[in-house]
This record gives C-alpha cells, sequence and structure tokens, in this order.
C-alpha cells in the first residue's frame, strides 16, 4: 500500500499579507516559508521516499525541494498547479466580496459547478486532475512512500472528494503552511487519512 505524505507549501507574502488568494500567480516563499521547509526536512529526514512530486509554482517547488534535501528527486506535474481564482486572484476574501457578493454565494453554495472569480476553474475541475494525478502515481508505486508539495485548495478539495464530503464542504479541512497530511490508497483507489495537517 502507499503512503502519500500531502504537503501544503511554506509561507508566501500573499499567506502573510491577509491569506490574500494565490492561484496560478508564481509567488516565492518568504524567509518564514524557508524555515518551514527546514523545519519539514528535520522531521522527515527518517522517511524514505520513493519519488517526490510538486506543482511547478515556485513556493511548492522550493519547498519540496528544501523539505526531501534533494532537488534532483522533485518531479514537476501541472495537474498539482493551484486553483484558478479568476477575479479573486490577490484579493482578501473581504475584498472581493464586496465587490460581487453573488460571485461568493454561488461558489460558495456550488463550487462543483460555479467557477471561481467568476473565470477561473470550479471544483471538479480540480478534483478530476488530482485524481488523475494520485491514481497515476498509486499506479506506478505499489508501496513505499512519496512526498506530493502542492496547494491550499486543490488538496483540500481532494481530500473532501476522496473521503465523500460534499465539495462544498472542503474549507472544513485545515491545510496550514507546510503542515503534512497523511495518507495511504488500496488497490481499489480508497483513501485511509492517517494524519492531518501535522506539524
Amino acid at each position: 500500500m502507499l503512503n502519500i505524505y500531502l504537503l501544503r507549501h511554506g509561507e508566501t507574502a500573499y499567506n502573510a499579507d491577509g491569506n490574500r488568494y494565490c492561484g496560478k500567480t508564481d509567488i516565492e516563499l518568504t524567509e518564514k516559508g524557508v524555515k518551514q521547509a527546514q523545519v519539514l526536512r528535520q522531521s522527515l529526514k527518517d522517511t524514505h521516499f520513493e519519488a517526490v512530486y510538486s506543482s511547478p509554482l515556485q513556493r511548492a517547488y522550493n519547498t519540496a525541494r528544501i523539505a526531501s534535501n534533494d532537488s534532483n528527486l522533485v518531479i514537476k506535474d501541472d495537474r498539482l498547479i493551484e486553483m484558478d481564482f479568476g477575479a479573486w486572484e490577490g484579493k482578501t476574501r473581504e475584498e472581493f466580496i464586496a465587490e460581487a457578493p453573488a460571485l461568493w454565494t454561488n461558489w460558495d453554495q456550488a463550487p462543483d459547478i460555479n467557477r471561481a472569480g467568476g473565470t477561473g476553474d470550479t471544483a471538479t475541475d480540480i478534483v478530476k486532475r488530482m485524481d488523475s494525478f494520485f491514481t497515476e502515481i498509486a499506479a506506478k508505486h505499489a508501496k513505499g512512500a512519496v512526498l506530493v508539495v502542492a496547494h491550499n485548495t486543490v488538496n483540500r478539495l481532494y481530500l473532501a472528494y476522496k473521503l465523500g464530503m460534499p465539495l462544498r464542504n472542503y474549507r472544513r479541512i485545515a491545510q496550514e503552511n507546510s503542515a503534512i497530511t497523511l495518507f495511504n490508497l488500496d488497490e481499489f483507489g480508497i483513501l485511509s487519512l492517517l494524519k492531518l495537517n501535522a506539524h
């Protein structure tokens, strides 16, 4: 059975500035974010990973590179990129709700069929590409452990989907910067959650 260590990247300036929505914007880690990844490296130093996968966005890739202590091991995969937030990109929730409250209401109630920020991804878009990624790596790595570094929203949507939750409830799952979520996938693709948001 494959054990998957799923991480959210370390802190960015958008995270530090009122948790601004950062989708495909390729923003760097802050100094604190780098330190968080270094702490992760210590936490994971006794775990052997068959492979390390990362979103190609630098905040995730650099977290993976530091946490794995081997930049040559990190494989970038576009399916792990954060959600496209459309008009919400770079704004806080308070800011964009004030601008267009109906957009948020529609997303909040039915993210599976409504586009984030009006023009971004739907939750269904995200679930399909994340599930494609994890199905592929589960077939490639029958056992052992892999490290996967991605982003807050895509991680939570995938977990909500695999745990049988309505996708609109994805924000009930915590994914702090550089926290570890550990789960395994069996041969039928059934997810068992072992740790959530651990440090």
